[in-house]
C-alpha cells in the first residue's frame, strides 16, 4: 500500500487527514480529521498516564488516579489521537464530529 493510500496521513500543511476513497482513481476525497468527542472508559483506565504525557492540555488524573478529559480542545486532533493510541488498555474512545468512532 502506498503512502497516499494509508488510512490517516498528513497533507502538505501537516494536517492529519483521513483517506476516503481511492486517491489514484480520484474517487472519494480526503477530509480533515476532526475530533468531536473524547471519552475515557473509567472501568478500563489504570492510570498509566501515557495520555497525559502526550496531550497534557487535554487529560489529567483525578483523585482516583483515573484519566479524565478536562479540555477537549487542549491540543490538536493529531496529538489527541496519539494520546488515545498510547493508552495500554485502550480506555480512550475518540469520535469524529459526526459521531463516528475513530479509535479504538
Amino acid at each position: 500500500m502506498s503512502q497516499d493510500q494509508t488510512e490517516n496521513q498528513k497533507d502538505n500543511n501537516g494536517t492529519l487527514r483521513q483517506a476516503q476513497g481511492d486517491p489514484v482513481s480520484g474517487r472519494g476525497q480526503k477530509k480533515p480529521l476532526r475530533i468531536g468527542k473524547i471519552i475515557v472508559d473509567r472501568n478500563l483506565c489504570i492510570g498509566a498516564a501515557s495520555c497525559i504525557a502526550v496531550a497534557p492540555g487535554v487529560f489529567q488524573l483525578d483523585s482516583e488516579n483515573k484519566a479524565v478529559v478536562y479540555n477537549e480542545k487542549g491540543d490538536n486532533d493529531e496529538n489527541i489521537l496519539l494520546a488515545a493510541k498510547s493508552c495500554p488498555t485502550r480506555a480512550i474512545l475518540v469520535f469524529d464530529e459526526e459521531g463516528n468512532q475513530l479509535y479504538p
